[in-house]
């Protein structure tokens, strides 16, 4: 879920210990908890809480997109790092040469890379199956 909240450009942090006091403090006003604790529920106010209904993170995507109303206009796509969370900005070519795949350089153009971790991101298969899953998720129908 963490991930493809990243995909759609939201500021997401992800703590799996539920335990750890210090990450429930640290949450600002504007951050909305998503979780399936049941304990949970009584711990956050309901206005920045989610309860998280089903087991497939497409279901759990849409059910988020529903419940805060989300829109195409309220998503920037692949704008942030998914392992750190941290925004991506566009690299010269050059500067990625030698840290990309031969193929992938000589093939590519544009690149991306993350502010903090340094990874770089490229257009390819996975960029289009995503929009893929991101189309249905917001397709008028389904919602």
């Amino acid at each position: 879920m963490a991930k493809w909240l990243r995909i759609l450009g939201f500021d997401t942090i992800f703590e799996s210990d539920y335990a750890g006091r210090a990450f429930y403090d640290r949450l600002g006003q504007e951050r909305v908890l998503l979780t399936r604790i049941v304990k949970m529920r009584d711990r956050f106010d309901a206005n920045r809480l989610i309860f998280i209904q089903s087991d497939q993170v497409y279901e759990q995507l849409g059910q988020v997109v529903a419940e805060l109303a989300l829109t195409r206009a309220d998503i920037r796509l692949f704008s942030r790092c998914l392992p750190c969370n941290s925004p991506i900005s566009a690299a010269d070519k050059q500067i990625v040469a030698g840290r990309v795949p031969d193929y992938i350089w000589e093939n590519h153009d544009t690149f991306y890379q993350c502010r903090r971790c340094e990874r770089i991101y490229w257009a390819g298969s996975h960029g289009e199956r995503s929009r893929a899953v991101i189309e249905h998720l917001f397709d008028e129908k389904r919602l």
